[in-house]
């Protein structure tokens, strides 16, 4: 670490940063109070929304200026990182910055400067804007650091390998791959070692490139603030499950960033207490994330960032909460999976778990499971132009879902990061056709 990089981290991100970021916070907090509702017909915004602003706005200005003061690792949603977390790495999750840039609407253009350069339409809409921003070096957070080491685990699609495998030429730096067996049925014990030694390979590349050695203790720590968090998160969900809401899948779809990117710190840890407190508070009062809910939906695969607030409110008039998503929920429900007494052998574990890891059958029964627990009148399936593992089966779950399960479902056609491939008068029609037969 130089001296100079150091000062001007120490200055930029740990005096001035956290203090203007502080009083924005405060700013933003009082503008909440004063709001009666997050919208026409929507509740009132949760006032942890500011604390949110500020531990997503620090740790992208961290990534500014943390080049020369810690090693950065670009990693999959789906990889392990405790072990990075231990050894001191600022992790940058190109799909957690490619939601940034959904919502913000920078997707489109990031993905057209992907296909100037040669890279297809039909390439995952993630992984264009992720190469999209590499290549023209803009991006709505400012500036993302380069990764010292990359990091891929194919637990939730082979487009990660080669999406990875052009970031590692185009960087120059090692790329870590973590192959986990696709779950037909059950995990075997074979399975679970052949992942914990992928596991501890990658440890000694992240600790030959951190250089320096992995602290067990300290692993056990991070391990144990990732459980906590995660096990605040499914609580933060499961308060959905009351009637009315505290709390819409839309809200978590924001809310989800630090368990996502954030994990294994203390001030996820903090922050997830006190949004939980925020919705019980709500839920004995009594008060709702609508002002009026009178039907119940359940979401499944990822969220079309760019339209969120106007399906938000599009639903919110017809009094329709989406009380549920199976994309929020694989976050939460591998908490039990996860034991920070044994870290590596846990990570295993839980990694190997994830949802686009195992069958549709396995989807399909989250999804039963999830409309008894949360009462749910209906499911929109988001069918995910460019993200095929987590689309495919779609039209058969529909089908089953309404013949088996009695809950009618609609297939929505869109994609989560690439506007041009949403039609928003058809989407709008085909949903208000689907309300009225929920006889919303």
């Amino acid at each position: 670490m130089s001296s100079l990089g150091a000062l001007r981290f120490h200055a930029s991100v740990s005096l001035l940063g956290r203090a203007a970021l502080r009083l924005d916070r405060l700013r933003t907090e009082h503008k909440l109070a004063r709001m009666k509702s997050a919208g026409p017909h929507l509740g009132p915004p949760l006032m942890t929304s500011g604390w949110l602003k500020e531990l997503i706005s620090r740790h992208y200005l961290t990534g500014r200026y943390v080049r020369g003061v810690r090693k950065v690792a670009w990693v999959t949603s789906g990889a392990p990182v405790e072990h990075l977390k231990a050894l001191g790495y600022y992790l940058m999750y190109p799909e957690n910055h490619g939601a940034v840039c959904g919502i913000r609407r920078w997707g489109e253009r990031q993905c057209l400067a992907a296909e100037d350069a040669g890279y297809s339409r039909d390439l995952c809409s993630y992984a264009r804007t992720d190469f999209g921003t590499v290549l023209s070096g803009q991006t709505p957070v400012g500036r993302l650091p380069p990764p010292d080491l990359l990091v891929c685990c194919n637990n939730i699609c082979q487009t990660v390998l080669y999406w990875y495998q052009v970031l590692a030429h185009h960087f120059q730096v090692p790329l870590v791959l973590i192959d986990t067996p696709f779950l037909y049925t059950e995990a075997r014990p074979h399975m679970l070692a052949f992942v914990r030694k992928q596991i501890d390979a990658a440890v000694e590349v992240a600790e030959r490139t951190a250089g320096r050695s992995l602290a067990p203790a300290r692993l056990e720590e991070v391990m144990r603030l990732s459980h906590e968090a995660i096990g605040l998160w499914l609580k933060i969900m499961q308060t959905g499950r009351n009637r009315p809401a505290p709390i819409t899948a839309f809200d978590e779809f924001i809310h989800m960033a630090p368990i996502v990117e954030m994990r294994g710190e203390e001030s996820t840890v903090a922050y997830y207490r006190a949004l939980l407190a925020e919705l019980e508070e709500r839920t004995r009062r009594g008060v709702g994330a609508l002002q009026a809910e009178r039907k119940r939906l359940l979401w499944d695969n990822l969220p079309i960032w760019y339209r969120l607030r106007p399906l938000s409110e599009s639903l919110a008039a017809r009094g329709v909460a989406l009380v549920a998503s199976t994309y929020t929920n694989a976050w939460g429900e591998l908490v039990e999976r996860i034991d920070p007494t044994r870290p590596l052998d846990s990570m295993a574990e839980v990694y190997l778990h994830p949802i686009l890891n195992r069958g549709t059958g396995h989807k399909l029964a989250t999804m039963a499971r999830m409309l008894k627990e949360y009462q749910a009148d209906g499911v929109l399936l988001h069918s995910d132009r460019s993200c095929k593992p987590y689309s495919v089966g779609q039209m058969d779950q529909q089908r089953r879902l309404a013949g088996e399960l009695g809950a009618p479902a609609l297939l929505l056609d869109a994609d989560h990061n690439d506007p041009r491939a949403y039609s928003e008068e058809q989407a709008e029609n085909r949903l208000q056709a689907f309300l009225e037969v929920l006889g919303a």
